[in-house]
């Protein structure tokens, strides 16, 4: 294993991955390493409690790491033209043209002030364009009405992914044009809601479905032949688990949501994929885009796109941009490395100083906005089996 990784290393990360495995913690793991040619894979555990074993082309809902690959889909098309990055979506999603403003984020929906530009591209891409999640509508004694109107405009864009709950991608965005921004455009960051938004401008930019889209642009070019809005292998899905007081509880069975193409193919959280898969797509960022986009979009999505004053008033809490910031629908770390995680129970991490990358597919909801012990445990062990 020269100039991959060590066999003591490789036994050691078995070891780690193994401790984590078990019904009341993760039924099962897909732990992928990869350094140049050298790939090792940990398959462990069950796909379902008591069932069938966990394999290297098992299935996961890789929720939020959807949104890299949705960024790419939209850098894609930026290289073809047919999307600039800083002219207003107004001619594309007219829906989201002429905004309105909340005076305060928490306020009264009819309490807004005109926006100050239109939204762009870039906004959607750099999560700044005014609207999403902040940790503030989470703490707070009461709901929110933006939260509540999301809810009942069956938008699902706050809050973890509910595919089975969306409507149509025609009907979503008109139900978000009617909403206020929570933010003027470019001023803080708001996690998820760009992504979504980012699918539908794809869709009116290509004249293409979103699924379309990203077959044509990713998939097909990189092989990635198991990853999409849902899979018809349900016997490879593994069951979706969240914890509860007495163990882990179904939040979606194989034959669930994610077996039936989607109503809105949700750019942000909507994917299933595998750890090779995942590996294709990181390849091609390392690679500088190998002609899936163009060396200056693949470096793009590798650098902070973010001001200090976006980040300042934005994040999911105080320390969230202490050492990482955000550049194309994923976080670019102080380090260098980049990714996303994925809070059904994914993280996907690629460091180009060390030509690694990490995939952990479990199928255990994230209890936090930080990945469960597992995930840190078995990236400190890829760094320590480095050659």
């Amino acid at each position: 294993m020269s100039d991959g990784f060590t066999k003591s290393g490789i036994d050691h990360l078995h070891a780690v991955a193994e401790q984590h495995v078990g019904d009341g913690l993760v039924p099962g793991l897909v732990a992928l390493v990869a350094r140049g040619e050298h790939v090792h894979v940990e398959a462990l555990g069950q796909l379902t409690i008591d069932g069938p074993p966990v394999s290297r082309d098992s299935i996961f809902r890789i929720s939020s790491t959807s949104k890299p690959i949705t960024a790419a889909a939209t850098l894609a098309l930026v290289d073809e033209g047919l999307i600039n990055l800083d002219e207003p979506v107004d001619a594309l999603v007219p829906e989201l043209a002429d905004r309105r403003v909340l005076e305060r984020m928490d306020g009264p929906l009819d309490e807004t002030v005109p926006a100050q530009r239109s939204i762009t591209p870039r906004d959607l891409l750099t999560f700044t364009f005014g609207f999403g999640m902040v940790l503030e509508m989470f703490m707070a004694s009461t709901p929110w009405p933006v939260l509540i109107a999301d809810r009942e405009l069956e938008l699902h864009t706050i809050g973890p992914p509910q595919p089975e709950l969306q409507p149509d991608i025609e009907t979503w965005i008109a139900h978000l044009g009617r909403l206020p921004l929570l933010a003027q455009p470019g001023e803080r960051w708001m996690y998820n809601t760009g992504a979504s938004v980012a699918g539908v401008l794809c869709t009116r930019a290509a004249n293409q479905s979103f699924p379309d889209v990203l077959s044509s642009r990713v998939f097909e070019p990189l092989g990635m032949r198991d990853t999409g809005f849902f899979t018809a292998a349900t016997e490879r899905l593994a069951t979706s688990y969240r914890g509860g007081p007495d163990g882990l509880i179904v939040r979606d069975p194989p034959d669930g949501a994610w077996s039936r193409p989607p109503a809105f193919p949700d750019g942000a959280a909507g994917l299933v994929s595998t750890a090779d898969d995942l590996l294709a797509f990181a390849r091609m960022l390392l690679e500088d885009g190998s002609g899936v986009l163009s060396p200056e979009s693949a470096r793009a999505m590798r650098t902070d796109q973010l001001t200090p004053e976006q980040k300042a008033r934005g994040g999911l809490g105080s320390n969230f941009f202490r050492s990482l910031s955000w550049s194309f629908g994923q976080a670019v770390h102080d380090d260098g490395s980049f990714g996303w995680d994925g809070g059904l129970g994914t993280t996907w991490r690629v460091d180009p100083t060390r030509d690694l990358v990490v995939v952990v597919l479990t199928q255990r909801m994230f209890e936090t906005h930080e990945p469960p012990q597992v995930h840190g445990d078995i990236r400190a062990a890829a760094y320590a089996a480095l050659a």
